[in-house]
This record gives C-alpha cells, sequence and structure tokens, in this order.
C-alpha cells in the first residue's frame, strides 16, 4: 500500500509539475530532530516540490542508516514523511561465557554492541566474531557462538550470544632452540605464555599453562627484548611455532634463537642546543656509561631523563631521538642522541573535570603549573603524584592539550574516591577478643580537603575515644593545622605474675602547626598536655598519676605515586618528643619510620609490589619516665607472628628503651575489580633496655588485605620462626584501617 501511495504521488508530480504544501511533519521519527530533518530535504522552492526533489530527500534519510522504511503523503497540504525505524537492541545477553558485569561490560565495548544500540545484522554477526576472537585470545579453540534474536516489539529485540567454549588448551613444554647465554626461567619472567607447573594450578601465582594467542604473537619480541637488555643487538628470535595435540588438548612451543654476540657501550654523544641542557650535567646521570654492558631499556630511561631535563625548560614538545651505532669487530656501540626542543611552551589554562564533590582550589593548590607558568615535564609528573597522594582520588589522568605553537591546556580530569565513611562494626582478634568500633571519618570533608575523624574503639582491653581535625593547607598555604582531644582507658590482663592487671586512664588534647617544605617534605611540631592514671590490681605501690606536657618537633617525607597503594617511592619521618616543659614526665622520646616501595610489574610483567618497612625508637631517661611510656613488640604493627605486646618490661620500674622492628613484603593482585590482593612477608624485631638485645624474634607468613567501603582491612595468617618457651604467639590476627 505504502510503495502504491508512493508511486501514484510520485506518477501525479511527474504529471502535473511541482506540488505546493503548506507544512511538512514527520511522523515516527525519534533518531534525528525536525530541523536535521528540515535540513535534510533542501526543497529548492519553497512550499513546493517535485518528484525528483522527493526521491532524492529519502535518499538522503536512508543514508542515516536508522530506518528499514520511508514514504510520503500529501494530505490537505501537509507534506507527511513516514518513517519506520530500525529496531534497538533492548536486551543482550551472553551464555556460557563471563559471567560477572565489569567482565561482560569489557567484553561488549569489544564487540563493539550494547544494550540501546540500533540493531542490524551486520552489526551482531561482527559483534559475533569479535566474540570468537575473544574466545581464541584465551585460549579456546573451536569454539562454536549462536545467535539468538527475539522479536520483543515493533521497535525492540532482545539478543543472546549462545557460547559453546571449546577446547582449552595447555603449554606442556617450550624449548628455547639456541639459547646458551640466558636461562629459561630468564624468559619466564617476560613471556605471557608459561608452560603449565607441575601442581597447584589453581593458586594465584602458579603458571595454570593456558595458551594465549592474543599475547602469544607478541612473545618472541618480549624475548627480543630481553636479549637487548643484555647487551645482543644482532640476537634473532622466530615466531612461536606451536604443536597441538587436539585430543589431549596440550600444545608445545618452540623458539629458535640466534644468540650473537653481546655489546659493550663505547661512546656516548648528545647533540644538543647548550643553553638548554649542558652536556656535563647531562651525561653523569646517564644509566649507561662507558663500558657497560648494552641495555635497551636503561637506553629509553636515559631517553626519558634528557626528554625531562629539555622539558623542565619549557620545551613540553622536546622530541629525543637515538641512534645505535654498532661495530661488529669491536662488539662495542656508540649511543648518539640528537635533541629537538621545538618552541617554549606555556601553560593557557588548567582544567578541572570529574571532580562532582571536592572544590577546585583543593585540587588547583596541589598542581605545580597554572596559566602563565612556564612548562616543566618534572611539575606535570609531581602534580599527578600529589593529586593521587592525597587520598581523594581512585584515579587522576593530566592530559595536554595544545592550543597554539607556544601554549597548552592542562586537563585534570580527576575520578573521587570515598573519602569518608560511617562505620559501626566490630570482630575478634587473638589477644584484644572481642571489639566494638564506631567512627566517622572523613579525609576530605564536604571537599574542603580538611580531615576530621571521630572514633570510639571498645576491646576487652582497651575503651578509646578520639576527635581530631587536621587541614593540611590553612587558607591553602604551606602551613598545616592539627587538633585532637582524646580519652584511653587500657586494661592489660595478666600483665605481670606479682603485680597483676595493669590499667591506664588517660585523656589529653594535642595542638600542632606544620609547613610544607619543597614538595615532599613537612616540618612541623605538636604541644600535648595529658593527664594520666595507672593502677596495679596486686600492687598498688606501683600506682601512678602524673601529668605529661611536651613537644614534639617532627620531619615528613613522603615521595609515594599513591595513597592507599603506592607503588613507588619513599615514606620517611622522624621526632623527637621532649616531655618536661611543665608537667610531671621528664623524657625524651626520639622516633623514626622508612618504608620503601616498588612495583615490579615493568620487570616482570606482572602487578607485584615489593615493600619495606623499619621503625626504631628510643627511650631517654631526663628525671621521671612513666610506667605506661615504654615499648612493646609483636602485633600486626612491629611483629607479625606473635601477640600484641607480647614482649614488654619484665619489671614496672625498668622500661623497655630500645626498639628496632622491619619487615619485607610482596603482594600480589588477588581480586583486582574487588581491590583485593594477597601477599607474603618477613618480619624480623628486637628490643630491649639499655640496647636492642633483650628479644630478639622473627616471623613470617601471608596476608589477605581489602581496600574496603570502610578502609582496609588485613587478614594476617602468621608463623613465629624462632620462638621460645613462654612466648605468646599468634597465627591469625586482623588488622583494620592500615595495610602497611
Amino acid at each position: 500500500m505504502k510503495k502504491i501511495i508512493l508511486t501514484l504521488l510520485l506518477l501525479i508530480s511527474t504529471l502535473f509539475g511541482a506540488e505546493e504544501f503548506d507544512s511538512i511533519e514527520f511522523e515516527g521519527v525519534s533518531q534525528i530532530s525536525k530541523s536535521v530533518a528540515l535540513e535534510n530535504i533542501k526543497f529548492e522552492k519553497e512550499n513546493s516540490y517535485t518528484a525528483q526533489e522527493i526521491n532524492k530527500a529519502i535518499k538522503e534519510f536512508y543514508k542515516f542508516g536508522y530506518f528499514k522504511d520511508i514514504w510520503v503523503t500529501n494530505e490537505k497540504k501537509v507534506l507527511t514523511f513516514h518513517f519506520i525505524e530500525k529496531p534497538f537492541i533492548s536486551k543482550l545477553e551472553i551464555t556460557g561465557y563471563k559471567t560477572r558485569e565489569d567482565d561482560l561490560e569489557a567484553l561488549y565495548k569489544q564487540m563493539q554492541i550494547n544494550k540501546g544500540t540500533m540493531y542490524t545484522k551486520r552489526k551482531v554477526t561482527n559483534a559475533k566474531k569479535a566474540l570468537l576472537l575473544a574466545l581464541e585470545r584465551e585460549g579456546y579453540i573451536n569454539s562454536v557462538v549462536e545467535i539468538d534474536i527475539e522479536n520483543i516489539s515493533e521497535t525492540s529485540v532482545a539478543v543472546t550470544f549462545n557460547v559453546n567454549k571449546g577446547d582449552e588448551i595447555t603449554i606442556q613444554n617450550i624449548a628455547y632452540k639456541g639459547a646458551k647465554a640466558l636461562d629459561e626461567s630468564d624468559f619466564e619472567t617476560v613471556i605471557a605464555n608459561k608452560e603449565i607447573d607441575c601442581c597447584f594450578t589453581w593458586v594465584i601465582g602458579v603458571n595454570d599453562g593456558e595458551i594465549s594467542y592474543e599475547q602469544l604473537k607478541y612473545d618472541s619480541a618480549r624475548i627480543k627484548d630481553l636479549y637487548l637488555q643484555h647487551g645482543y643487538l644482532d640476537a634473532t628470535v622466530s615466531t612461536a611455532f606451536s604443536k597441538i595435540d587436539f585430543n589431549t588438548h596440550n600444545a608445545d612451543i618452540e623458539y629458535t634463537i640466534i644468540e650473537g654476540e653481546q655489546y659493550f657501550v663505547n661512546e656516548t654523544l648528545i647533540y644538543i642546543d647548550e643553553s638548554i641542557a649542558k652536556n656535563d650535567e647531562i651525561y653523569p646521570e646517564l644509566k649507561l656509561q662507558k663500558g657497560d654492558v648494552f641495555n635497551i631499556a636503561h637506553l629509553r630511561a636515559d631517553q626519558e631523563f634528557i626528554k625531562t631535563k629539555v622539558a623542565d625548560q619549557g620545551y613540553a614538545f622536546a622530541n629525543v631521538t637515538f641512534d645505535i651505532q654498532p661495530d661488529k669487530k669491536t662488539k662495542k656501540v656508540n649511543i648518539i642522541y640528537n635533541v629537538i626542543p621545538g618552541d617554549k611552551v606555556y601553560i593557557n589554562d588548567v582544567i578541572i573535570t570529574g571532580n562532582s564533590r571536592t572544590i577546585d582550589r583543593v585540587i588547583r593548590r596541589d598542581i605545580y603549573l597554572a596559566p602563565g607558568d612556564l612548562f616543566s615535564l618534572t611539575d606535570f609528573k609531581d602534580s599527578k603524584n600529589k593529586l593521587q597522594r592525597t587520598g581523594y582520588f581512585d584515579n587522576v589522568i593530566i592530559n595536554q592539550k595544545r592550543v597554539s605553537s607556544s601554549k597548552i591546556d592542562l586537563l585534570v580530569d580527576v575520578t573521587e574516591a570515598p573519602t569518608g565513611s560511617v562505620m559501626i562494626g566490630g570482630g575478634h582478634g587473638s589477644y584484644e577478643g572481642w571489639m566494638f568500633n564506631s567512627s566517622l571519618n572523613d579525609r576530605n570533608i564536604f571537599g574542603s580537603g580538611l580531615d576530621l575523624r571521630f572514633s570510639v574503639n571498645y576491646s576487652k582491653i582497651s575503651t578509646d575515644l578520639t576527635l581530631a581535625l587536621t587541614n593540611p593547607a590553612i587558607y591553602d598555604s604551606e602551613y598545616s593545622g592539627t587538633f585532637k582531644i582524646y580519652v584511653d582507658d587500657t586494661e592489660l590482663k595478666d600483665y605481670s605474675i606479682t603485680d597483676g592487671d595493669k590499667k591506664i586512664d588517660a585523656k589529653g588534647i594535642l595542638l600542632g602547626v606544620g609547613k610544607g617544605i619543597g614538595r615532599d617534605t613537612r616540618i612541623g611540631v605538636n604541644y600535648e598536655l595529658s593527664d594520666s592514671n595507672i593502677h596495679y590490681s596486686k600492687n598498688s605501690s606501683l600506682n601512678e598519676s602524673f601529668v605529661t606536657s611536651a613537644f614534639t618537633p617532627y620531619i615528613n617525607f613522603n615521595n609515594t605515586d599513591d595513597y592507599m597503594l603506592p607503588r613507588s617511592g619513599i615514606i620517611a619521618n622522624t621526632s623527637y618528643k621532649y616531655a618536661g616543659v611543665g608537667g610531671d614526665a621528664k623524657y625524651g622520646l626520639s622516633s623514626s619510620q622508612f618504608k620503601f616501595f616498588y612495583g615490579l610489574e615493568d620487570l616482570i610483567d606482572y602487578d607485584a609490589i615489593f615493600r619495606y618497612k623499619a621503625q626504631l625508637k628510643m627511650l631517654y631517661n631526663n628525671g621521671f619516665i612513666p610506667r605506661n611510656t615504654t615499648f612493646y613488640l609483636g602485633g600486626p604493627r612491629s611483629l607479625r607472628g606473635y601477640e600484641s605486646y607480647s614482649f614488654k618490661p619484665e619489671k614496672e620500674t625498668i622500661p623497655l628503651k630500645n626498639m628496632f622492628a622491619n619487615g619485607v613484603e610482596l603482594s600480589f593482585p588477588l581480586l583486582p575489580q574487588a581491590k583485593m590482593r594477597w601477599g607474603v612477608f618477613y618480619d624480623y624485631g628486637m628490643i630491649g633496655e639499655d640496647d636492642f638485645n633483650k628479644y630478639k624474634r622473627s616471623g613470617a607468613g601471608a596476608f589477605i588485605s581489602w581496600f574496603s567501603p570502610v578502609g582496609p582491612i588485613q587478614f594476617i595468617f602468621s608463623k613465629a620462626l624462632d620462638n621460645k618457651p613462654g612466648d605468646r604467639t599468634s597465627n591469625f590476627e586482623f588488622n583494620l584501617g592500615s595495610v602497611f
């Protein structure tokens, strides 16, 4: 019927010439606006049309790809374009493959299809091809995908991809023919496809041997790069040859390698304008020096160092190229860098997006580049690290947008993290028994950058109430301020056979001020005034009541790249508490901490993190050391494998005045989507009265950490390695609020 109407319309128009109309209407169209539709018609004469013009307009509408039928009517001088749109995908499913929502979203993105997109046979066919490719990349061979299309209405369909996963191929053996200088274990650190380990393949970190064809084509390049890191410039590595047994679903992979000779660095030349950077300032800082084994990774690092040196002078788009000139006779290589600085670049504007909560100025104060500033690559990188370190954001991306040859905009895109939490919870610890926690914490209250903390913690041995407010940048300056009041009641059960339980009641107030020195260092001083009472259930002669008035100057350093999970950088701090400016207590307490983080992903292509921490504390008697001022060893914060407060003074009159504890960890991803990791550790600590030799212990084990909505939680499975009779050991503990 539609075609008859259109044919008659065209016939009449042809016979009688142009037709007239008073208005134009569009029926059944939702994908384009009326203004766009009118613009698409382009009739030459106002309020009239010809058959040729109608035909041309319909063809133009079909080009949009939104419509499966179009026809035109003219009734009572109302020209109406009628459309039947192609249906939309209102329901999308994949069965037999992937169940997690995050995994499905990523898969739909690869397939370039999603709920709400327009349905076409071509789109669904292409999506099927992408799905089969994704299955093949994960090692599933001969997979089958069937498509079910269900018409829900005239304008919507349901699309289901039914997956029958093929056979999963397992790598049994990998042969590196011709490899002599490097071992198989060296190759395993860089390749993605690895031999299956003999057992426990379900354990994270153990190779399951599943083949990935997507990565297989890159593994030979990874092996080649490894040889270049060891100086073998002439090394050649064949593409992977895989032999698959489809009866057993096992595969053997073979690489043919010609190593060649090892090269050493001879001369390094840098062609650069000395007014920008001087060669004698660059050469000593290069990783590759004369006589070194050539290493392509060090060459790339040197290239980046030179670029940073130049970009710090404002040359944002500096180009640093290198040329490697090997001498096959001497087996030495000359390296030539050519630096093309381009124009000096200034900051035009800093544009911040993604901060629905955090105030703009809170972000801007941690960006070291402002409109009008000369560009600096170091400032650029430091800005990102500083923002990540605040803990306000899950992710920070800073891009450069070129405005002209001499100006750029900085586009700062942040993804805000949950910085506040109201928590009511509890748990059970091996030493503290049942615990109840209630807290209101916000590191970025109202998006102002202020840190507010109120907490109530109750357990078998302690009741702690704390209210603290910290302003890290008073009036957006380098000065910080802290205010804290607290009440702490602690009872150590069976503390001493002769003295009985030890109960400590303390309440106090703390005021502090600090100032940033440079970008990563802060100095300051805190003043604390407290009133304490110590009571012993069996020996009242030891009871004490005293007032402590103390100043604590400190210096803190932090150049890590993230707040919750650093992968690079150092945290170091040292302080000296001087008690004796008024009050009863008279002592000095020196406290220092050091933490080091190093991500191993660049070395082993796996998100492992090496961490080291150490703490050193020393107590000095200046007249009166209260009996609650002593050091303890044991527990998650000092020595895992032993209960908290395991190692304490044997006599209340002789405090433990020297303590050192340190530990190393390797952390690995467990469930990245859930922000869970696992790892292994080794701790060693020692403590004493006038030295460090009274107790020396170590422990080792594994942990699971979870960055939960209420804060970081760690579950610790530990074993004391050199415990002695009478030691209070611990095989399991958990820690809330601190991971490392």
